[in-house]
């Protein structure tokens, strides 16, 4: 439905508003997929470091079972 919709806008557009436009997007995806690496990235340290304190504490975690859960 959307893929309809932006084609129709597409063909309402000149060639450069197109150029633009997808200019634009691919601009703003970028920016999203780096800030959603950036919250992966912190996510994997808070992790990291809550495994070793809980090794520090002489808890071992099997972590391949809790990746499942």
């Amino acid at each position: 439905m959307a893929a309809k919709k932006e084609q129709a806008n597409q063909t309402n557009m000149s060639r450069e508003e197109q150029i633009g436009y997808h200019k634009g997007a691919i601009n703003t995806l970028t920016a999203e997929r780096n800030e959603l690496i950036r919250i992966v990235t912190v996510t994997e340290s808070l992790i990291a470091a809550h495994v070793k304190a809980l090794e520090e504490l002489g808890v071992k975690l099997d972590l391949k079972q809790e990746e499942k859960k």
